[in-house]
């Protein structure tokens, strides 16, 4: 049996008919061909898939496609601006090679993003500790930390 879902994701309105069971992670990849999301683990351990839904990071391989119907989904696709400008926490990430493989990146940028808003004073121990739950196997984090308090501090300096 196929359910239909509507939500909004990077700012456009979007549908599609499901199966009760299709992970939102599937739904974003498969059925709206935005493969910026990526599948890791499908047990919500790597956070590879992590995206923002009405604004607070989710790992989209443990929700349902259901679950999001109604909702605001950002994906790492919907951070950089129309003329391409990249998001400031996409920015820091490339000025302080938070990134080698790129395969954990998305995710890694989406937590970070929301580790910004959340706690804009973080410092590198409470920012280790927010990442957690997303796993790099390629860097050591330290390039990953340094992006994440440097994007933060200016997407903060720009709201005061």
């Amino acid at each position: 049996m196929e359910y239909d879902v509507q939500m909004t994701v990077n700012g456009k309105a979007v549908s599609g008919k499901v199966e009760a069971r299709t992970l939102l992670v599937q739904f974003i990849r498969e059925h709206l061909r935005l493969t910026g999301t990526h599948v890791g683990c499908d047990t919500t351990q790597c956070g590879c898939c992590v995206v923002h839904v009405d604004g607070v990071a989710m790992k989209s391989c443990t929700m349902l496609a259901l679950q999001a119907d109604g909702k605001s989904i950002t994906t790492i696709e919907g951070l950089a601006a129309a003329d391409g400008t990249l998001h400031p926490m996409q920015q820091a990430f490339r000025d302080h090679h938070g990134l080698q493989c790129g395969f954990c990146t998305p995710g890694m940028v989406m937590m970070g993003v929301d580790i910004a808003r959340r706690l804009p004073d973080a410092d590198e121990k409470t920012v280790r500790h927010q990442l957690e739950g997303n796993i790099c196997r390629c860097t050591g984090y330290q390039g990953i930390v340094e992006a994440i308090m440097d994007a933060s501090a200016k997407m903060n300096a720009a709201k005061a």
